[in-house]
């Protein structure tokens, strides 16, 4: 019997958003994950979600498709745009090419209406502001007004009968922050896929802004990713986040 009652997870099926759902699990949390399909290049994250969503009990996942048109523009959604890859993270001052046009309003929105079908009152997304690619939609500031407006547009909050919460539980956290938090929870990250150029049976390119920055934060905590990667993928990689394991 969940302690906390119903909560939506944003999952994508990679290392931040499966330690998120871990985390509303171990809260107590009736879990119920949202997944989409949006023309990503990488969509064998899909397949990911999937497995995921099975190996940590959730109760209902749905998978949402949205026309891919309304999302092009990014190396994640386009495929004449190229993937930037070996990029050094430290003096990166840009968005990259791999933002997606408004992805987590977007996603938050289709998170709400399930919310208020679903009763709930607690919505969880897996952003981060520390060792990120500089998205505009993973700032706390971003998180917080999201929230404003949530309790402002549905019809259960002004009638006083939902109180929305959006919780972004790593989104102080470093990424071996982030990984020694799912760790303690048991999560198997073997089977997350982080990649933005993964192949078709989803090994890693090892390359990628999302590779540099997972493969660092599990150098950090000592260990091995068990994830697959290419063949071609570096053996080693610059430390991009220079932050130790502590939770």
């Amino acid at each position: 019997m969940s302690s906390h009652g119903e909560a939506v997870i944003l999952l994508s099926g990679g290392l931040d958003s499966t330690t998120t759902l871990a985390i509303a699990k171990a809260e107590g949390f009736a879990l119920n994950a949202l997944t989409f399909r949006y023309g990503q290049r990488h969509e064998v994250e899909l397949q990911a979600a999937s497995a995921v969503a099975k190996a940590l009990g959730v109760e209902r996942h749905l998978v949402v498709q949205i026309d891919p048109q309304g999302l092009q523009g990014s190396a994640l959604t386009d495929a004449t745009i190229e993937v930037p890859k070996d990029r050094d993270l430290h003096s990166a001052a840009d968005i990259p090419v791999t933002y997606v046009p408004a992805r987590n309003t977007i996603f938050l929105s289709y998170a709400l209406a399930w919310a208020e079908v679903l009763h709930a009152e607690d919505v969880f997304i897996g952003v981060n502001a520390l060792d990120f690619s500089g998205y505009p939609d993973c700032r706390p500031e971003y998180i917080e007004a999201f929230e404003r407006m949530a309790n402002l547009a549905t019809k259960a909050a002004v009638e006083g009968h939902q109180r929305l919460r959006i919780y972004a539980p790593l989104i102080h956290l470093t990424k071996a922050q982030i990984i020694a938090r799912g760790l303690e929870l048991g999560v198997d990250y073997s089977m997350t896929v982080t990649c933005y150029r993964p192949d078709s049976t989803g090994a890693a390119c090892g390359r990628c802004d999302a590779c540099q920055l997972r493969l660092a934060g599990f150098r950090a905590n000592g260990m091995e990713d068990l994830a697959a990667y290419m063949k071609s993928a570096p053996s080693s990689q610059k430390d991009v986040t220079g932050a130790p394991a502590t939770p």
